[in-house]
């Protein structure tokens, strides 16, 4: 739901494996064509280990606009109502077909308000679940060098999570393989935006910053820079691949993504093994003086 307004949840308590309704979060997304940060306070359940919310719109005939932006932009910042609850980033992936209809019926059991919402329209409503992708990638650092490591390995985690999941897509029989779906585009929109930002980032702000008392790596931010470039060209193919879901190509696809993993992977072990002895001396969080 997009207003503060939620269902009713159920008077009983549920088991552990049950859904459960578990309060209020806030969500963040970025705007479709603002690229703005816009917060909405949602409803939430849990199911089977995943935090699930329902793009209801009170039951109006529209998806809400925090819906439309996660589609644009996958990575959401999540804050759980509760003197507790920490802020994390999650990947927004709408169920589709018999998971979403499985996770509709979760959601009413524990919350019965949103089949009211849905007999409203006939527009099916759409079931998000928020992920917190698994990564290897170590959770606390120390130095500049760790966090740039921290960024590489989450990118290469969910690359990898990518290749699995189109790989998985290509091993079905081709008579009863669907197109791409939303799981595969949502991941992969959310790698390309994580990408995007860091990239941004160390343009912007970390290359200047070292170059500044390390002159001699001139040579490599030009190549740094350059490899940029050539991964942003791969990046805006595989966006544009997926602006249709329904009819993007699926072997056109596969291959930009090997392309992107090839050129990537490259780019960050150069990257890694010419900055990382530099940023080893710099500590994080930085020290202000």
């Amino acid at each position: 739901m997009s207003r503060t307004a939620r269902p009713s949840a159920s008077s009983s308590p549920s088991p552990s494996s049950s859904p459960s309704p578990s309060g209020l979060l806030r969500l963040t997304t970025t705007g479709a064509r603002s690229g703005r940060p816009h917060t909405v306070p949602l409803g939430y359940v849990r199911h089977a280990g995943q935090m699930l919310v329902v793009a209801s719109n009170l039951g109006a005939d529209r998806h809400p606009a925090w819906y439309h932006n996660l589609l644009a932009r996958p990575v959401v910042t999540v804050r759980p109502d509760g003197d507790d609850a920490v802020a994390f980033q999650a990947v927004a992936v709408p169920a589709q077909g018999a998971r979403r209809d499985a996770l509709f019926a979760a959601v009413v059991e524990a919350a019965p308000g949103y089949a009211a919402y849905q007999a409203r329209t006939s527009r099916t409503l759409p079931v998000v679940v928020l992920e917190q992708p698994a990564t290897d990638a170590p959770q606390t650092v120390t130095t500049l060098a760790g966090k740039l490591l921290q960024v590489h390995v989450w990118l290469r985690d969910q690359l990898r999570h990518v290749q699995a999941e189109t790989e998985a897509h290509f091993a079905a029989p081709a008579a009863t393989r669907p197109g791409l779906g939303l799981q595969i585009r949502q991941h992969c929109l959310a790698f390309c935006q994580s990408l995007e930002f860091h990239h941004d980032s160390e343009a912007g702000h970390l290359f200047p910053g070292i170059a500044r008392f390390h002159p001699e790596l001139a040579g490599v931010f030009d190549r740094l820079r350059a490899e940029h470039v050539v991964v942003g060209r791969i990046q805006d193919a595989l966006v544009a691949l997926l602006d249709d879901v329904a009819t993007a190509d699926p072997v056109a696809f596969r291959a930009e993504l090997d392309r992107m993993t090839r050129e990537l992977t490259a780019h960050l072990d150069y990257e890694e093994e010419h900055l990382l002895p530099v940023l080893a001396e710099v500590p994080w969080p930085p020290v202000h003086p």
